[in-house]
């Protein structure tokens, strides 16, 4: 009995040598760009759990246009869009994949693949990493491409959405695995696929869920809890919260709100939308008010509450990702050339600004990754 009680009155000193003595925790980041100035592709930083502190590493890797990123589960392949072609009759968009050195993070090129269409905006991995799933923003097509040893395989499916002017903007399988989100801008509609994992094939006849005219739904985010998700609209300046019944494949409209404060009468248009880890907090980016809209979520309802906004220490702010310990927010501010960091209250939601912004050009996507031990200099 005394020796559990020594252990007991030792124990907070024991656990404060121990965690003096751990590396602090680092998180690799690396930043899609538009190359038509300044930028050479996709650059790479450090980010420093304990502080906060984001240090440029190493050179950037050369690319074209690679305006959105997305990882393979394991880390070990990084895949990219070449935002590339103007047109339906201008289909030369592409998706390239890179290899991941486990020690330095340094990317290298492994091949490049037609993605179906011009203007790829963003891509996802399936659920198995054993497929890229992409949607060709000026193509008004979404498609699928293997994945293989070398990197990528020639498309394994691709439809073309119908309607007036078309325009895929975002593309992720569900945490089933079975179907797959589309948010389609300029149809002003979501669209539930059936994906086959085996395949690498989407169902012919999507169920189609309506936004109201002129939304322009953009990026899409589930909850963790896997019964709620959440679209914000680029061109209303809103979000519209879904119930989702994944066996279904169905999205239940339960409320839209305004990203935007009371009484801003500027231009503006949304960007992104994630999830804290949590499930607790949902945010979303202005461009013209340049700031993220903070909303807590109700936990019975997934309903949201406007907690307040944040300038996010830049312009035109389009893209953000939350780190994957859940501490920090970095924010792409692409019309300023920065990232902006900030640190999330767990208890509130609240952002907190942390140092100077860091100098990116033409910054238009966040991707993160903790190191499994510290980085080699």
């Amino acid at each position: 009995m005394r020796a559990v009680k020594r252990i007991a009155l030792f124990l907070p000193l024991l656990l404060l040598l121990v965690a003096a003595g751990a590396p602090a925790q680092t998180v690799r980041v690396y930043v899609g760009t538009y190359t038509s100035g300044e930028s050479r592709g996709i650059y790479r930083l450090r980010l420093d759990v304990a502080s906060g502190t984001l240090t440029p590493e190493g050179q950037p890797t050369e690319a074209v246009d690679p305006s959105f990123l997305a990882f393979s589960p394991d880390g070990t392949r990084l895949y990219a869009v070449n935002e590339t072609g103007q047109s339906r009759h201008d289909a030369s968009g592409a998706v390239s994949a890179f290899a991941v050195d486990r020690g330095t993070g340094a990317l290298t090129f492994l091949n490049k693949q037609p993605s179906g269409g011009a203007a790829p905006c963003h891509l996802s991995l399936d659920r198995d990493g054993r497929h890229v799933l992409v949607a060709n923003y000026w193509g008004g097509t979404v498609a699928v491409l293997p994945i293989d040893n070398h990197g990528i395989g020639p498309r394994s499916a691709l439809v073309q959405h119908e309607g007036e002017g078309p325009h895929p903007h975002w593309i992720h399988v569900d945490a089933t695995g079975r179907r797959a989100i589309v948010s389609d801008l300029g149809l002003d509609a979501l669209f539930v696929y059936g994906f086959d994992a085996v395949r690498g094939s989407l169902a012919p006849a999507p169920a189609r869920v309506p936004l109201p005219a002129g939304a322009g739904p953009r990026h899409f985010a589930f909850h963790p809890d896997g019964r709620h998700a959440y679209v914000i609209n680029e061109l209303s300046s809103t979000l519209t919260a879904f119930a989702y019944d994944a066996g279904a494949g169905s999205l239940r409209d339960l409320q839209t709100v305004s990203t935007l404060p009371s009484g801003f009468t500027g231009a503006n248009s949304t960007a992104e939308v994630a999830v804290s880890p949590d499930g607790r907090f949902l945010y979303g980016s202005n461009r013209g008010h340049d700031s993220l809209a903070v909303f807590a979520v109700e936990g019975a309802t997934g309903k949201l509450s406007l907690v307040g906004h944040v300038p996010t220490r830049g312009r035109h702010p389009r893209h953000f990702e939350i780190d994957p310990t859940g501490a920090y927010l970095i924010a792409a501010n692409r019309d300023s050339d920065n990232l902006a960091v900030f640190r999330l209250d767990r208890q509130t939601g609240k952002l907190e600004p942390v140092g100077e912004p860091v100098r990116v050009p033409r910054p238009v996507c966040v991707r993160m990754r903790l190191v499994d031990r510290p980085p080699t200099d």
